[in-house]
């Protein structure tokens, strides 16, 4: 596919092999593998993959990461750029418009370099399409002039790794996901991994914390180490305010009750999606846009964000008519359970 060359833009990427969450505090997300807490079959496929890549001289195969958000994908792309001693340049799906944004980018690459397309599922299809000889045969055709006087050039590219994440893998196209020679699904953490890492974070934020306030943190940060890390910090401000800056069980207990995060993890909007399933549709099944409708929420964010802890916990349950509530679910809220209306997995 040709497309028209255009420079590259500041807004497009940014060139990174390390993203500060917090200037004054430093950076909480680690910078190697060993570092890196959690996702221990990827990490042991990736330290192959890495070694291999590196003994050979050549770039990583390209990768795909893919799972609930919150999960370390954006810093398992820096892991890796780390890993394999490369830069690393960042942008998003939805930020390239157009055939020319993307190829300011590749042309802009260094050897070995690792470009991350962070939420690649939103790529625009002709963007797309420009990926594929990008990555199969590192070459793109770019049109220099306008009007009769166009001509058409096949530009050679440095070999490079794309690292797609997203969210949503099922609306990958099947070209684009089979150009993906290594694919990895990143699951959520358990309780002890999240104590570690709340832990980790703790020491680097400067933080008095006990292991049974971490084991709490943890406890109610629904699998996901961005919600651990920014439970850790609203913690942190009333341990300063209203013990001395230590956070203990009870502290911990007091300050995430405060939030309304409850002992499993479950916040206010969670309460209310399964309360309205419960209220409105006597349990389910009910459609997922019905739901967010009822509940004034975006569709997309009850899938996307609260729906995959709900059903790992055994809250909630999709059949093909729609979502269902499970008596867990009514009795984690305190109601009577009633059975359900018939349905089918």
């Amino acid at each position: 596919m040709a497309i028209n060359y255009s420079d590259p833009s500041d807004e497009l990427v940014t060139r990174s092999t390390a993203q500060p969450e917090d200037a004054s505090e430093g950076s909480l997300r680690p910078r190697l593998l060993n570092e890196y807490i959690g996702q221990e079959k990827a990490k042991d496929n990736l330290r192959i993959f890495i070694r291999a890549a590196r003994d050979r001289g050549d770039s990583l195969d390209h990768v795909l990461l893919h799972g609930p958000p919150g999960l370390g994908k954006t810093t398992l792309a820096g892991v890796i750029a780390n890993e394999m001693g490369v830069n690393l340049r960042i942008t998003s799906g939805p930020t390239i418009e157009k055939p020319g944004d993307l190829a300011a980018l590749l042309t802009n690459l260094q050897e070995n370099d690792i470009l991350f397309v962070d939420e690649i599922h939103r790529l625009n299809r002709t963007v797309e399409e420009v990926l594929y000889p990008a990555m199969e045969d590192f070459a793109i055709d770019i049109i220099i002039g306008k009007g009769p006087s166009a001509n058409s050039i096949r530009l050679d590219l440095p070999r490079f790794t794309l690292i797609g994440a997203t969210t949503r893998s099922g609306q990958l196209s099947a070209p684009l996901r089979d150009r993906f020679g290594i694919n990895l699904r990143l699951e959520l953490y358990t309780p002890e991994e999240l104590r570690r890492i709340v832990m980790r974070s703790a020491d680097i934020l400067g933080v008095d914390i006990e292991a049974s306030g971490a084991d709490e943190i943890a406890r109610r940060s629904r699998g996901t180490p961005r919600i651990a890390n920014r439970l850790l910090r609203r913690v942190r401000d009333f341990a300063q305010v209203t013990a001395d800056g230590v956070i203990t069980r009870d502290v911990a207990d007091r300050a995430l009750s405060s939030l309304e995060v409850d002992h499993l993890g479950l916040d206010n909007l969670d309460r209310r999606m399964l309360r309205g399933i419960i209220e409105y549709y006597s349990g389910g099944p009910v459609g997922l846009e019905a739901l967010a409708a009822t509940i004034n929420e975006e569709p997309v964010t009850l899938e996307d964000v609260y729906e995959p802890y709900l059903l790992q916990q055994g809250f909630l349950i999709r059949t093909r008519q729609g979502r269902c509530v499970t008596q867990k679910a009514y009795e984690h809220l305190g109601l009577e359970f009633r059975g359900q209306q018939q349905i089918s997995l």
